[in-house]
């Protein structure tokens, strides 16, 4: 949910008249209501996730009001839930206990409308900071994985999301697939031209891979300087060598536009698989995707070493270019 998305707002109360004339306030307010006659309802309703506010009622049928609270706490919920307990228990023991079950606030009732706005535009407040504070927690982390120049994942991501991957390949028993790219003489663009066009030429030719890949399935990092790992899940060496092909056939055909002008470049590919058959899918996780990467790098070097602009699979089937 944006921070400027309106809150949605659970209202409980099983007593019919109060539940529609405090619905009646709340929506007269501005606050999107959704409502609940007992707990048991409240919880299910609750568990979607769509709610930021709850007010309600202490005393209700089967669950009351501060079992509803302990169990809103207990909820893996996707964001903070601001609680108003309504309450008619007056002693400081009785609210004690839904503060410490997990209400925010409370209010006696019958509820003042005017009070029960204000303490409601309180809850308000403590919401939009938590979620502002998630949100900025998650550009944190997303800046944290990402490469500031070519928008896709870093190293640090690589070396920890490959390890996942390849747990769950095991799981599965499913292949696993990586392509190691390194444009050819890209030293000579930065010669010729300036970094800043070397610069352009990266962006240009993560575009044209992330246009080629699944999107739903497949991801790109930057190893480093000009090399690239690409990470297909479910795909064998066959799959995982077409893929690569199509990579190197689009970045041979596909001229990058800078401010230099049009500027073509190739690339070399390695590819490497895990599956069934393969030494790596056993031992520790680590060293299943360590050895990955070092039999993609592998293929990488020779296909560099026998001419560059080509794929070199880790058992030396080769797709290589019809015109040099």
């Amino acid at each position: 949910m944006s921070s400027e998305s309106p809150l949605q707002l659970l209202l409980v109360e099983d007593e019919p008249t109060q539940l529609l004339l405090i619905q009646r306030q709340l929506v007269r307010a501005g606050y999107a209501v959704e409502t609940a006659s007992d707990g048991e309802e409240a919880l299910r309703k609750i568990a979607s996730g769509r709610f930021q506010l709850l007010v309600t009622d202490w005393d209700m049928p089967g669950m009351d009001g501060v079992t509803l609270c302990r169990r809103v706490r207990e909820a893996p919920l996707p964001g903070y839930l601001y609680v108003l307990l309504l309450t008619g228990h007056g002693s400081t023991e009785s609210l004690v206990a839904g503060l410490e079950a997990g209400a925010d606030d409370y209010i006696r009732k019958p509820a003042n409308e005017a009070e029960l706005l204000a303490r409601l535009k309180a809850g308000q407040r403590i919401v939009r900071l938590e979620q502002s504070l998630r949100e900025a927690n998650a550009r944190i982390q997303q800046l944290s994985i990402t490469d500031p120049l070519v928008g896709i994942f870093n190293r640090r991501y690589l070396n920890e999301q490959l390890m996942q991957d390849v747990q769950r390949a095991r799981r599965n028993a499913r292949p696993l697939s990586a392509i190691m790219a390194d444009l050819d003489f890209f030293k000579n663009v930065n010669d010729e031209h300036g970094h800043q066009v070397g610069d352009e030429v990266l962006c240009g030719f993560v575009a044209i891979a992330r246009g080629v890949i699944r999107a739903d399935a497949d991801w790109i990092a930057r190893y480093g300087g000009e090399e690239f790992v690409v990470v297909l899940c479910d795909t064998d060496l066959a799959g995982a060598a077409r893929m690569a092909e199509r990579i190197r056939n689009a970045c041979a055909t596909t001229p990058v536009q800078t401010k230099a002008g049009k500027v073509t470049i190739t690339a070399s590919f390695g590819v490497a698989t895990l599956d069934g058959n393969h030494a790596g899918t056993h031992g520790p996780i680590g060293a299943a995707a360590e050895a990955l990467l070092r039999q993609a790098d592998a293929a990488l070097y020779r296909s560099k070493r026998e001419g560059r602009n080509r794929v070199t699979v880790t058992d030396r089937i080769r797709f290589e270019p019809r015109h040099r």
